[in-house]
C-alpha cells in the first residue's frame, strides 16, 4: 500500500467541548461529528502549553516546549529543531500550508513582512497569521488573506453586533479567513493527483481565537437558542484561594484592566460571547465539510489520513476568566482530537489520557518513517489501529507555562501541571501558590485542595509525578556517543 496523504487541520484556541461528538447540544458540527464516527476520537487530549507557540512547537516536533527552547509567544523556534513536515518532505511528500504557523514572532514590529521560517518542509506556503491587517497603512505584505480580500474588493472591517462591547461580526462566511484557509486546501487537494507523490497539507485557521467576530449570518442562527446557553462555570468567591494570576485576569483578560472584565459583564454578555465563539466553531465545521468533499470528489478520500485538533483551549468565562493564560483548567488545556483514514479503526471513542505532542510520532508511524533522535512523545498509532488497548496510553499528562505571555510581569508566570484521570496539580513556581483538584469529586475544578490537610498525601504523590515529568523533559540530545 502506498503511503497515505495527510490532511492536518489545526484550529486556534478551540476547547474540547465545542463539538457535537464531545457532547455539546447547542453547536451544529455534522462534518466533524461524521469524521469522528468514521474514525477514532480522544476524549482527554491535553496540550503541552495553554499558549499557541509553545504548543505548536511541541506537536510539530514531538518535543516539550522547554526542550524545543520555544517556550513563549513572541519567541522564535531554533533553526535546528526538526518539524514533521520537514521529515515528510525528505521522504518524498509534497507539503503545503494555509493559515498560521506561529513558530516565530508574528508581530509587525518583529516581522514586518511575515514570520521568520526555519527549514520547515513546506513548499507551498499560504500564510496568514490572523485576519486583521497590520502595519501603519493596514498592509502586512505577508498576510495573503488580506491580499485575497483586496482582490475581491473587500476588506477586513468587523462591525459591532447589537451594541455589544464584546462581540463583533466579521466578513460574511464566503470571505472569512477560515473559508480562505479551506479554499487554499481545496485547491491543493484538487491539484494533488498530478503530483504522483503523497502529500501533507496543514490547514491552520485563526478561529475560534478571539476577537469574537463570526459572520453575522452564522451568529444569528444561534440566537434563537441563546437564552438556553449555559452561563460560565463560576462560583462566586472561588478565586479567593487560587493563584494571583487568575485574580488579575478575572478583572481583565491578559491582565488588561477592563478587557473582558468578568465582573462588568451581565448574563446576556456572557451568553452572547459564548454564542459568537460557537458560531466560529460552526463555520470551521462547514469548511471542514468542504475539504472532506474535495477528497471524495477527487478520489483521494480512501488514502488520506485526516487529523483534527486545536493547539489549546479557551476559558470562555469559566472560573471567572476569559481567553487564556497561565492556568490549567480543562477548558484551557483540553482539546478535541480526531483521526480518520487508512489504518484507523472507525466508530471508536478513546478515554485514554493522551498528550498533543503525541501527534508527531503518530504521523511518522502512520507513514512508516523512523523517529529522529530527540523526539520525546509517544505514538498513538497502536491505539488507532487496534494494536494496543484503546483506553490506555499514559498514566499522567504534563503541561508547562514558562512566562509564555508578556502580560504578567511581576512576578512572571512560571507554572507546571500534571494530571491523572483522578487528580490534577499545578505549581506556580516561586510564588508558593498552587492548585490541586479531585476531578472525580469535583469535575468542575471549583474547589482548590492545595491546602487541604486531608489531601496532603495526594498532593505529595502528585508533586512526585510533576518532578518526574519535569525531569523527563530534559533534552535527550546530544546523544551519548560512548560509555565515558
Amino acid at each position: 500500500m502506498s503511503r497515505p496523504n495527510i490532511l492536518w487541520i489545526c484550529t486556534d484556541q478551540q476547547r474540547f467541548d465545542t463539538l457535537g461528538c464531545y457532547g455539546n447540544p447547542w453547536v451544529r458540527t455534522p462534518n466533524l461529528d461524521r469524521l469522528a464516527q468514521d474514525g477514532t476520537f480522544f476524549d482527554r487530549c491535553i496540550s503541552q502549553s495553554p499558549v499557541c507557540t509553545p504548543s505548536r512547537a511541541c506537536f510539530l516536533t514531538g518535543r516539550y516546549p522547554r526542550t524545543t527552547r520555544c517556550r513563549q509567544n513572541g519567541q522564535a523556534i531554533p533553526a535546528d529543531e526538526i518539524l514533521v513536515p520537514r521529515l515528510l518532505a525528505d521522504a518524498g511528500y509534497v507539503c503545503g500550508l494555509s493559515g498560521k504557523l506561529h513558530l516565530s514572532p508574528c508581530n509587525p514590529k518583529a516581522c514586518p513582512s511575515m514570520e521568520r521560517r526555519i527549514d520547515d518542509g513546506y513548499s507551498v506556503f499560504h500564510w496568514s497569521h490572523h485576519p486583521a491587517p497590520e502595519g501603519p497603512r493596514g498592509n502586512w505584505p505577508g498576510n495573503e488573506y488580506s491580499q485575497w480580500l483586496k482582490e475581491r474588493g473587500a476588506e477586513f472591517a468587523p462591525k459591532p453586533f447589537r451594541n455589544s462591547r464584546y462581540v463583533q461580526t466579521g466578513p460574511p462566511a464566503e470571505l472569512h479567513q477560515t473559508t480562505w484557509c479551506a479554499e487554499k486546501a481545496v485547491t491543493f487537494i484538487e491539484r494533488a493527483p498530478a503530483f504522483d507523490r503523497p502529500w501533507l497539507f496543514s490547514v491552520n485557521m485563526f478561529d475560534p481565537h478571539h476577537a469574537f467576530d463570526p459572520p453575522r449570518e452564522t451568529l444569528e442562527r444561534l440566537l434563537d437558542r441563546v437564552e438556553a446557553i449555559p452561563l460560565p462555570n463560576y462560583l462566586e468567591g472561588e478565586l479567593e484561594n487560587k493563584p494571583g494570576f487568575q485574580k488579575l485576569d478575572h478583572r481583565g483578560a491578559y491582565n488588561h484592566a477592563g478587557h473582558l472584565d468578568f465582573e462588568a459583564m451581565d448574563p446576556d454578555d456572557h451568553r452572547l460571547v459564548r454564542a459568537a465563539y460557537w458560531a466560529m466553531c460552526e463555520l470551521i465545521d462547514a469548511q471542514v465539510g468542504r475539504m472532506l468533499e474535495a477528497l471524495e470528489r477527487t478520489g483521494q478520500h480512501e488514502n488520506t489520513l485526516v487529523i483534527f485538533h486545536s493547539d489549546h483551549g479557551e476559558m470562555l468565562g469559566d472560573h471567572g476568566i476569559y481567553l487564556k493564560g497561565p492556568y490549567f483548567y480543562e477548558p484551557a488545556v483540553r482539546v478535541p482530537l480526531i483521526f480518520s483514514g487508512p489504518g484507523v479503526l472507525p466508530g471508536r471513542r478513546s478515554r485514554a489520557l493522551v498528550e498533543l505532542g503525541d501527534l508527531a510520532p503518530t504521523v511518522l508511524d502512520a507513514v512508516g518513517l523512523p523517529r529522529p533522535p530527540g523526539m520525546q512523545a509517544r505514538s498513538l498509532w497502536p491505539l488507532l489501529t487496534g494494536d494496543a488497548p484503546l483506553d490506555e496510553h499514559r498514566a499522567d499528562a504534563y503541561c508547562e507555562c514558562y512566562n509564555a505571555m508578556s502580560c504578567h510581569t511581576a512576578p512572571q508566570a512560571h507554572a507546571t501541571m500534571v494530571t491523572t484521570h483522578r487528580h490534577k496539580l499545578a505549581a506556580y513556581h516561586g510564588t508558593g501558590e498552587g492548585e490541586l483538584y479531585d476531578l472525580e469529586a469535583d469535575p468542575q475544578e471549583t474547589r482548590n485542595l492545595w491546602g487541604a490537610p486531608e489531601y496532603a498525601s495526594v498532593k505529595l504523590e502528585m508533586f512526585e509525578r510533576l518532578c518526574d515529568r519535569m525531569a523527563w523533559t530534559v533534552d535527550p540530545l546530544p546523544e551519548r556517543q560512548a560509555p565515558w
